[in-house]
């Protein structure tokens, strides 16, 4: 009987182990609301941290190592009723091997963010019809971030992510929200996955494998592989950049990137950072100042 009991403990703890793929921190920031009553902010936060860390995003098992750290810091700029306006940045990060340190994979602000939103109101997602802009937003920032981590260990592997995340987009288009659509300008949500799934861009997505897994992954082992390996990438994204300049994707990776590599080239095994500086500069000009630091 003990024993029995035993199991079946094991096995309610293995299902809770190995279960959610995200370690989410969802913060509402409401300072810039002339609010009295803060409670409506409050209750917003928590319902949305359960939705995104209790919801089971994939057929995969994810063990407590290996989900995806992230943060999601929603600012409203306006309430009123039960309508917001807002913007919301989406971080995550990525464990590398060997090490205890974590990689920033994704670091984007959405600035078209409307939502409406009743206190207690239960958050769900429906995959097959648009009901609510609130929970198709951040649906479809946890799919990029899935895809993205999932591009960092596998060669495309985030392709699956990506298209549910264009099924969002393609739902909402019709919603009258912003940031779904084409023409609501540059820097959209339309944009961002179209660019993930488009051909065109395949260079960028075999540039975030070679620069994780055979470099930052590497670098105990065999640091001037793993540095060269980086560098390689930097040369993928100056072929992508021939192509499509000042893209959304390339911009989103040295937004979240820019020191981390700074820091790998700055100490350690050399490699020859002359032609590696010019790429940079080339292709992420903005960062110049970042790039200046690299020196032996």
């Amino acid at each position: 009987m003990v024993r029995k009991l035993l199991c079946v403990v094991f096995l309610c703890v293995a299902q809770f182990t190995l279960a959610q793929e995200l370690n989410c921190t969802v913060i509402v920031n409401s300072e810039q609301v002339n609010q009295t009553n803060q409670q409506i902010f409050k209750t917003l936060e928590k319902s949305l941290n359960d939705y995104v860390n209790q919801t089971k995003w994939t057929n995969r098992n994810y063990s407590s190592a290996e989900r995806i750290e992230c943060s999601m810091m929603i600012t409203v700029t306006n309430y009123e009723n039960t309508t917001f306006n807002a913007t919301i940045q989406v971080q995550s990060n990525r464990p590398v091997y060997n090490s205890t340190y974590q990689s920033p994979v994704f670091n984007y602000q959405d600035k078209q963010f409307t939502f409406n939103y009743v206190e207690f109101a239960p958050i769900y997602f429906n995959p097959n019809v648009f009901e609510s802009n609130l929970t198709s937003v951040i649906t479809y920032y946890v799919y990029i971030m899935l895809g993205v981590d999932a591009d960092t260990f596998t060669k495309e592997g985030g392709t699956p992510y990506f298209k549910q995340a264009q099924n969002i987009v393609n739902l909402a288009q019709g919603s009258g929200y912003s940031g779904w659509q084409q023409v609501d300008g540059n820097r959209t949500r339309w944009e961002l996955v179209d660019n993930l799934l488009s051909n065109t861009f395949k260079e960028y997505r075999l540039a975030l494998y070679n620069y994780h897994r055979l470099g930052l992954d590497k670098l105990v082992d065999n640091a001037t592989l793993a540095k060269e390996s980086i560098a390689g990438s930097m040369k993928l994204f100056d072929r992508l950049n021939d192509v499509r300049p000042n893209s959304f994707v390339l911009q989103a990776f040295f937004d979240a990137k820019s020191e981390e590599i700074a820091n790998v080239f700055s100490g350690g095994p050399k490699v020859d950072i002359v032609k590696l500086k010019e790429t940079l500069n080339q292709i992420a000009p903005l960062y110049a100042d970042t790039w200046s630091r690299i020196k032996y």
